[in-house]
C-alpha cells in the first residue's frame, strides 16, 4: 500500500483521481472485510460524493491539503454528523451525532475522505475487540487471532491494507497495544496536544485521540493535522504542534535511550528479545542506551483499573434511555432506565461502572479512588525522575504477540494484563508509541514501544523514524481477497 503522503502528493498533482483511490479502498474493504470485520458501517456513497467534489477543486487550482483523498477508517467512538455513532455499543443504537468531532473536521479540512466508522470494544473498554455489540474483529495476519483492543477495528483496518490511515483512541494502550498486535504505527499524543470535543468518553483524564498507520512518517503528518488548541475542549494545550515530519528524518545520534526494565520484565522472551535488538540497533544509530529502573510502574496497573472504572461509572451514567439511543419501555422511569442499562451494556461495562461506582461509594472513596490517585501521582513523579536521566524510554508494547479468539475473555485479570506495559504512559499524561519490530516466535508482529515526557513528541518521532528503517521485515497478512493490492 502506498503511504498516505505520497497518496495525496499523486493526487494533489493529478497524476490520480480521489475517486479512484476511493474507490479502490472501497473495493478492498468489499473484498476483504466480511473475513475481518474492521468496520462497522462503512459510508460509500458519501465518500464517492467528497472524492469526486475534492477532484473538483483541485481541477479549479485549489489545494485541499496535505491528506488529499487519502481514505480514513474513524474509530466509532468518535463523533460524525449524520453518521451513526454507537461506540460497539446496543445502548447508542441508531445515534447519529448532530456534530462531528475536531479531529473529523481537522482531517476534512486537510482533504481526508472518511470511508467508514471502525470496531471497536464496547466504549472502549477491553484489549481485543471481542466486546463489541457488532461481534469481534479479527488480525489480518491470523484471522483466529484478535487484534487487540479497543481501537481494533482502526488497527485491523490499516493492517489490512484498506486504508492508510486510521484514527483511534487510547485510555490505556487502545492506540498502542493493537497496533503492535497488528504489526502497524499508533501513536497516544501528550494529553490535551489532540482535542477530545466529540470523543465519546470512557475515562476523561486519560482518554487521547491518535492515528494508526503504516507508516512513522504518516503517523506524524495526521499528528500535524489533527493537532493543536481546541477552544471547545478545556483540557486542550494552549500550544502549537511542532514540525513531526522533519524529526522522523533527524536520526538519534547523541540521544539518550533508556530501556525501561519494568516494561519487559514478565513480558514473553520473543517479545523481550525484540526490545533488546531495538536497542541496540539505536546504539548502533548514535543513540547512547542504558538499562533503567522505574520501580513505581508496578502500581500502573492497579490504580489505572480504579481510576478509569470510576471515571467510566460517572461519564456513563447519562444512557439512561430518556434522550437518545436505546430504550426499553417499562411501567415507570426507574424500571425504565434499569431494563434500558441491562439491555444496552455488554459484561464488560456493566463490570467496569460497577467497579467504579463501588470504588467511589461512601466509606470506600479514601480507600480505594483516592489512593489510586495517589499512586498515580507517584508514577508521574518518577517518570520525571527518569527524563532527568535519559531523553526516551524503550520497553514492549504488549506482553505478547496477539492471542487466540476467546482466550482470556472469560478471565478478564489475563485481559487486563495486556495494558500493563501501555497504561503508565496514560496515567501521566504523556506521549508513547508503538512501531512494528519484526515478529515473534509464531510468526505475527511485535510492537516496540518509545515513550517520552509531555510534549517530547519530536524525540518520540526521531526514535520511531530510526527504529521504523532498521526493523526487521513483516510478512504482510496473506488474504486472499486482497492478493492484488499493492503494497510497499
Amino acid at each position: 500500500m502506498l503511504v498516505a503522503g505520497e497518496l495525496a502528493g499523486q493526487i494533489r498533482r493529478r497524476e490520480r483521481s480521489a475517486r479512484e483511490v476511493v474507490t479502490e479502498a472501497l473495493d478492498r474493504v468489499a473484498g476483504g472485510d466480511a473475513a475481518i470485520r474492521a468496520f462497522v458501517r462503512v459510508c460509500a456513497d458519501a465518500a464517492l460524493a467528497e472524492a469526486e467534489a475534492l477532484d473538483r477543486r483541485i481541477a479549479a487550482g485549489e489545494d485541499p491539503g496535505p491528506l488529499a483523498g487519502v481514505p480514513v477508517a474513524l474509530k466509532d467512538n468518535l463523533c460524525t454528523k449524520g453518521l451513526e455513532t454507537t461506540c460497539g455499543s446496543r445502548i447508542l443504537e441508531g445515534w447519529r451525532p448532530p456534530y462531528d468531532a475536531t479531529v473529523v473536521e481537522r482531517l476534512r479540512s486537510a482533504g481526508a475522505i472518511t470511508i467508514g466508522k471502525a470496531n471497536m470494544d464496547e466504549f472502549a473498554m477491553g484489549s481485543s475487540t471481542e466486546n463489541s455489540a457488532a461481534g469481534p474483529t479479527r488480525n489480518p495476519h491470523d484471522l483466529s487471532r484478535v487484534p487487540g483492543g479497543s481501537s481494533g477495528g482502526s488497527a485491523a483496518a490499516v493492517a489490512a491494507g484498506f486504508v492508510p490511515v486510521a484514527l483511534g483512541s487510547d485510555t490505556g494502550g487502545s492506540i498502542r497495544q493493537p497496533a503492535a498486535l497488528c504489526g502497524v504505527v499508533g501513536v497516544k499524543p501528550t494529553y490535551g496536544l489532540v482535542s477530545r470535543y466529540g470523543l465519546v468518553a470512557f475515562a476523561s483524564s486519560l482518554d487521547q485521540i491518535g492515528p494508526l498507520t503504516a507508516s512513522v512518517g504518516d503517523a506524524a503528518l495526521v499528528l500535524e493535522v489533527i493537532g493543536g488548541h481546541d477552544p471547545a475542549d478545556s483540557t486542550s494545550i494552549d500550544a502549537p504542534v511542532p514540525r513531526l515530519s522533519d524529526a522522523v528524518e533527524a536520526g538519534v545520534e547523541g540521544l539518550r535511550v533508556g530501556v525501561c526494565l519494568e516494561l519487559i520484565d514478565g513480558v514473553a522472551r520473543d517479545v523481550e528479545a525484540r526490545v533488546r535488538e531495538a536497542a541496540e540497533a539505536l546504539s548502533g544509530a548514535g543513540a547512547k542506551v542504558e538499562d533503567v529502573s522505574i520501580p513505581e510502574l508496578r502500581y500502573g496497573l492497579s490504580a489505572y483499573y480504579l481510576i478509569a472504572p470510576a471515571e467510566a461509572s460517572s461519564n456513563l451514567a447519562r444512557y439512561d434511555g430518556v434522550r437518545y439511543g436505546l430504550r426499553v419501555d417499562a411501567p415507570d422511569a426507574a424500571a425504565m432506565n434499569k431494563a434500558t442499562r441491562t439491555a444496552g451494556f455488554g459484561a464488560e461495562v456493566k463490570r467496569r461502572i460497577m467497579l467504579g461506582t463501588y470504588a467511589l461509594s461512601a466509606g470506600y472513596y479514601d480507600a480505594y479512588y483516592a489512593q489510586a490517585q495517589r499512586a498515580r501521582t507517584l508514577v508521574t513523579r518518577a517518570f520525571d525522575r527518569a527524563y532527568a536521566q535519559v531523553d526516551v524510554l524503550l520497553g514492549a508494547t504488549s506482553p505478547t504477540t496477539a492471542f487466540p479468539l476467546g482466550a482470556k475473555v472469560d478471565d478478564p485479570l489475563a485481559m487486563y494484563l495486556s495494558d500493563v506495559c501501555t497504561i503508565p504512559s496514560n496515567l501521566a499524561g504523556h506521549p508513547a508509541m508503538s512501531v512494528p519490530f519484526g515478529t515473534g516466535d509464531d510468526g505475527l508482529p511485535v510492537g516496540v514501544q518509545v515513550l517520552a515526557p509531555a510534549l517530547g513528541e519530536k524525540e518520540l518521532f526521531r526514535v520511531g523514524g530510526v527504529l521504523e528503517s532498521l526493523a526487521p521485515p513483516i510478512a504482510l497478512p496473506a488474504l486472499g481477497a486482497l492478493g492484488s493490492v499493492e503494497r510497499t
